[in-house]
């Protein structure tokens, strides 16, 4: 039987995808295929990973009992979203350590929102309720993406991210109906966290160099300004529910489409974000890189115990 083409390949990989039929790992895929589930499911897994820190910092100053532990579950949550995100990357070829390296030496990208600070326990309810609204509303679309174990990582993140909205709404509806002070600090929470979830998104359509072939591939399914629209027209009923105002002047909603048409983004600050010269990109690193440092040793006592195990079960392999 003589053997296809790559050409040949592509085509039938193409139709595949058409089809919706999902890509498995053993599956023959082109390499910008691979290149490109590799590059966004990593820069995925390095923000689950990030994102801890913005809250983590608040985990000792909850206000409540209640409240700590309800953190604490979340960040939880996150850090097995990355480990996920982690082995679905694997699959492609690529090992995790190679991963982390690329994190940690800057190489490798994460969500910029991360790079912004925490500075009240309000942005602890803006973060719940706009940065994981925003994720929700990307990844929901990510759960059709062709590649079979991306989607399906995707489904069991998507449900414990809706929690994590509910969480953050309900942080902040607290303080909206609190004292004036809670109120005033929910709405600055607001005023400093809006435009940055609107960056989530990611470049306008016509600026990013990846989204037509990851539209084509059904990497990707929705495009970052249909995403960025319908976040905005969610989540803005949402805002003068609360009795907030979103910091917008131009934000006014179009009575023949239902949309609402908002403000320009500032590019030159996502820019300036991406490049590593945000609010706390460094500190960020250097927590993360001080992180793994500090944690060397129980890396090495898991392997340990993971050899000494494979030995037991296998006392030939020590010959």
């Amino acid at each position: 039987m003589q053997a296809l083409s790559i050409v040949e390949l592509e085509q039938r990989f193409q139709a595949k995808v058409d089809a919706e039929i999902k890509i498995e790992p053993k599956d023959w895929m082109p390499d910008t295929y691979r290149h490109t589930l590799i590059r966004q499911i990593s820069q995925h897994a390095h923000s689950e990973i990030v994102g801890m820190l913005p809250e983590g910092n608040w985990i000792t100053r909850a206000p409540s009992l209640r409240r700590k532990l309800i953190l604490l579950a979340k960040v939880q949550d996150e850090a097995g979203h990355g480990l996920y995100l982690y082995s679905a990357a694997e699959t492609l070829g690529i090992d995790r350590e190679t991963l982390v390296q690329e994190l940690l030496s800057g190489k490798a990208k994460y969500s910029s929102i991360f790079n912004y600070p925490t500075l009240t326990w309000a942005d602890i309810g803006a973060i719940g309720w706009l940065v994981d609204g925003a994720a929700i509303m990307n990844q929901v679309a990510l759960c059709r993406c062709s590649y079979g174990l991306y989607a399906r990582a995707m489904d069991r993140i998507c449900k414990e991210e809706s929690f994590h909205q509910r969480q953050g709404y309900e942080i902040m509806l607290v303080l909206a109906q609190g004292t004036p002070e809670q109120r005033q600090m929910a709405q600055d929470a607001l005023n400093r966290w809006w435009w940055p979830s609107l960056m989530m998104f990611g470049p306008k359509d016509a600026d990013s160099p990846h989204s037509q072939q990851s539209m084509k591939w059904k990497i990707k399914r929705v495009s970052n300004d249909e995403l960025r629209q319908r976040f905005v027209d969610i989540t803005v009923p949402q805002a003068e529910y609360l009795g907030l105002t979103v910091p917008d002047p131009e934000l006014r909603l179009d009575t023949n489409t239902g949309r609402y048409h908002y403000g320009e983004i500032d590019w030159t600050e996502f820019k300036e974000i991406i490049k590593g010269n945000g609010p706390c990109n460094r500190q960020r690193m250097r927590t993360r890189q001080k992180a793994y440092t500090d944690g060397e040793w129980v890396r090495e006592a898991a392997m340990a115990h993971s050899q000494k195990r494979a030995l037991k079960m296998n006392p030939t392999q020590a010959t």
